[in-house]
């Protein structure tokens, strides 16, 4: 087997995610035999640095020793049952350690496959939430500007990004869309903390305007990924989830991207020391290695829908492969990382070795702004650094980056003009230097500083 061959037997028959597939009439595919650490292979034996965690999935790295082992044993067990009605072990372990680690309150579990579905559950449950409670005239839902919450069509309908969005438009839900909390578009000398205070108030206006047809606010606490790595300050959260408990709204933290230690701590909530009434979860819960997701709430919640069954109450929601139990075993060995690690406190280091080493792009005359949340670091390329004047989106800037770290033995995937950092959290310090390097000279090359 080479990679030739794969890349024709793949171009025969695969429609690829995210993809133009007619780039791949000069762009090739890389095909992967296989994995270690933070590092991919192919089948030539050209190896390529996992910088953005295969989607920000990959938290302790490929073919985890640990969870390797943790699946093999489950795997003489029990692979999957049907959760309604019947249950196991480890999706039973799985939910006491989220409800024991997630912030104070949330209380109850409730399993799906994926982000999108993550979303979808708890838009779902909130609208029927105050349908049981009698108050139906709460149908719509509060999101920010730049939001991307999943691509199922009422998680696309409380996102906005409009590469995503447009084309579907006849389709979806109409939010209420709030401003972005996005620090990159504070005033000169304006810090994180006083920009993010000066936004929310747009946000009160809107919950303060149209609370009584509000079921909930959803936002990706501190970090709105697909949307170009925007960040904003804790006490933008702090001041949202005091005012949904004011107008009586629910607050869903999407916390699929940032979850599971990304940010800092190992829920962004816990930075605005807030407990939301929905917390979605997936991506790094099973450290990269099977779908699954989940959507914790509270017993408030829960006891809404608990009811004799000709109430019609009941939360009817449903996946196929709702609790598997190789992905709960897989999320259970991740956690066990966690702890035999002191991943959260160990992440710190390798924080600060990111912002050491991409310190010197903040004089850049092609980058606006350099900015970080834990193990997330963003580089924003513009046209002009003293303008922030963007390029246009039709150059592909990014795509410039993304070839050269290719040809270096590098997996970086701009965002637009957004070069990003997101490894697992094996990356040693040598290798976030590698990454920097590599970055640096992409987007000189973009730039055409070189």
């Amino acid at each position: 087997m080479n990679n030739d061959d794969i890349i024709r037997r793949d171009l025969a028959v695969l429609w690829h995610p995210c993809t133009q597939m007619k780039d791949h009439e000069t762009l090739p595919l890389i095909p992967i035999a296989r994995g270690e650490g933070a590092w991919l292979t192919d089948f030539k034996g050209r190896r390529y640095l996992d910088a953005i965690s295969s989607w920000w999935v990959n938290l302790f790295g490929h073919a985890n020793p640990h969870i390797n082992r943790r699946l093999r044993e489950q795997l003489d067990s029990l692979e999957h049952v049907i959760l309604a009605g019947f249950t196991h072990e480890p999706v039973v372990r799985l939910s006491e350690k989220l409800v024991e680690i997630t912030p104070p309150g949330l209380e109850r579990c409730f399993y799906a496959d994926n982000g999108s579905s993550a979303v979808e559950v708890a838009l779902k449950m909130s609208f029927h939430y105050w349908r049981n409670r009698g108050q139906r005239r709460k149908t719509r839902f509060i999101t920010l500007a730049s939001s991307y919450h999943g691509e199922t069509l009422g998680a696309l309908s409380v996102g906005d990004v409009p590469l995503y969005r447009e084309t579907y438009e006849p389709l979806l839900l109409r939010p209420l869309i709030a401003p972005s909390p996005d620090c990159f578009h504070r005033a000169a000398g304006e810090d994180w903390h006083d920009y993010s205070i000066r936004q929310f108030a747009a946000m009160e206006a809107l919950l303060e305007r149209h609370h009584q047809e509000t079921c909930a606010v959803i936002v990706e606490p501190l970090v709105q990924c697909a949307g170009g790595m925007r960040m904003h300050h804790p006490v933008y959260l702090e001041k949202l989830r005091a005012a949904c408990d004011r107008y009586g709204v629910h607050l869903i933290a999407d916390e699929i991207a940032v979850g599971f230690g990304r940010t800092g701590t190992m829920f962004a909530c816990e930075q605005a020391q807030i407990s939301p009434d929905f917390l979605c979860l997936s991506k790094g819960l099973t450290g990269g290695y099977l779908p699954l997701s989940v959507v914790l709430t509270t017993n408030e919640v829960y006891d809404a829908f608990y009811d004799d069954y000709g109430k019609l109450n009941a939360f009817l929601h449903s996946h196929s492969y709702t609790g598997n139990a190789l992905a709960c075993t897989a999320a259970l060995a991740t956690l066990e990382l966690f702890e035999q690690r002191d991943a959260i406190n160990a992440n710190r280091a390798l924080a600060g070795r990111m912002r050491a080493a991409t310190a010197h792009l903040a004089d850049h005359p092609h980058v606006a702004e350099v900015r970080q949340q834990g193990m997330i670091l963003a580089i924003e390329m513009a046209r002009d650094r003293s303008t922030r004047e963007p390029y246009d989106w039709r150059e592909r800037r990014g795509l410039r980056v993304y070839r050269h770290a290719l040809s270096r033995g590098a997996l970086l995937r701009p965002l637009g003009n957004v070069v990003y950092f997101m490894p697992p959290y094996v990356v040693t310090p040598e290798e976030i230097d590698f990454l920097a390097e590599v970055a640096t000279e992409g987007i000189d090359i973009a730039t055409g500083e070189s």
